[in-house]
């Protein structure tokens, strides 16, 4: 967030506004290695370097971990070019800037974790942490035995081998499988799928690791609980 320097040390329990106005002009105060005497100089208190008396100041974070039931129809970007609803606006009571934890397609539903925490960002959606993600996925028909086991195994896509993956039959009737995969590559489990000819008609993740969707209806929210979170940061 951009803001004067003199709020950020505010906001930074440096001192009061005023204070560090005084602070500034004596100076006291570097914004990545060059003194600042100027009351107009603005920070982005998520990039820049700010040291007072040569000791670094940060504004704590507030962490925020929330699970997502993400409806189908909205993306997962922060901002769309079309104009299309973002995830964004079904957790807009939220008052901290949080972000999406990788990405659900437009058109793929269920669990998403949205978070201000980059650290754990970064341990979810980096693919040499192999965090487990569970989708149910309803196809147009049934493979058979020997592509299922194909996909177990790996498939080209886009000219690169995907991760060994897993994949069960859960209703023959209405062409349902459970897909589990550790990537979290563009449209991936659509493009396995189709690559074994079966193509999605319904994609929905319901739990990435043991963080299970639960009973959130489409489009609502909760606050991970400290064990989940815990948990979240203990895979990889």
């Amino acid at each position: 967030m951009l803001m004067r320097l003199q709020k950020f040390l505010a906001e930074a329990n440096v001192a009061s506004r005023r204070k560090s106005e005084e602070i500034i002009l004596e100076g006291r105060v570097k914004v990545n290695g060059e003194v600042i005497k100027s009351l107009g100089t603005k920070v982005e208190s998520e990039k820049d370097v700010v040291f007072v008396d040569n000791k670094e100041v940060k504004i704590e974070e507030n962490l925020i971990y929330v699970i997502l039931n993400k409806p189908l129809n909205c993306v997962t970007t922060v901002k769309d070019q079309f104009g299309r609803k973002s995830v964004l606006d079904y957790v807009s009571e939220i008052k901290e800037r949080i972000y999406p934890v990788g990405r659900l397609d437009y058109d793929t539903s269920g669990l998403l974790i949205l978070t201000n925490d980059g650290e754990l960002t970064f341990k979810l959606t980096h693919p040499k942490h192999y965090v487990e993600k569970t989708y149910i996925a309803r196809v147009d028909k049934l493979p058979k035995e020997k592509e299922l086991e194909r996909f177990r195994n790996g498939l080209l896509i886009d000219g690169k081998m995907t991760s060994k993956a897993k994949i069960r039959v859960i209703d023959k009737k209405s062409f349902i499988l459970e897909i589990k995969i550790y990537e979290g590559r563009n449209r991936q489990v659509r493009k396995m799928c189709a690559e074994i000819g079966a193509n999605v008609k319904e994609l929905k993740r319901i739990k990435i690791g043991n963080l299970e969707l639960g009973n959130l209806k489409s489009g609502q929210y909760r606050k991970l609980s400290e064990s989940e979170v815990k948990y979240l940061k203990s895979l990889g």
